[in-house]
């Protein structure tokens, strides 16, 4: 299991020296995990050497949340004076997402000619 974490954190190592260095504006991590995606179809026998890994840490996922949640209890008092512009953005933000997702998708599927049926 300790392998298995340190492949995962040298990869998101070679994410952030990667972005870092060539000065990309993309963060780190995402390139790290790009890369170890890249790794993991190129070489199969890696997905399989770090699975069990990596599911355990999916299945606790949900602790990578409770910084956030502080982080949002330890500024309240924001709400109060920019609790509507913050609404706002929240769910401008999440309909834009989907809104783009979505569109994507029906633009992807034309492109490849794919139906749903």
């Amino acid at each position: 299991m300790i392998i298995h974490l340190a492949t995962l954190l040298a990869f998101q190592l070679l994410g952030e020296v990667t972005s870092r260095g060539l000065d990309l504006p993309l963060p780190g991590p995402v390139i790290g995990m790009a890369l170890l995606f890249a790794t993991c179809m190129i070489w199969p026998r890696l997905a399989k050497t770090i699975a069990p890994t990596t599911t355990v840490l999916l299945g606790h996922l949900s602790l990578l949340f409770v910084p956030a949640g502080v982080g949002v209890v330890g500024h309240l008092d924001k709400f109060g004076s920019d609790g509507a512009a913050l609404g706002v953005a929240i769910i401008g933000s999440t309909v834009v997402a989907i809104t783009v997702g979505a569109l994507t998708f029906v633009g992807l599927r034309k492109l490849t000619g794919t139906s749903h049926d």
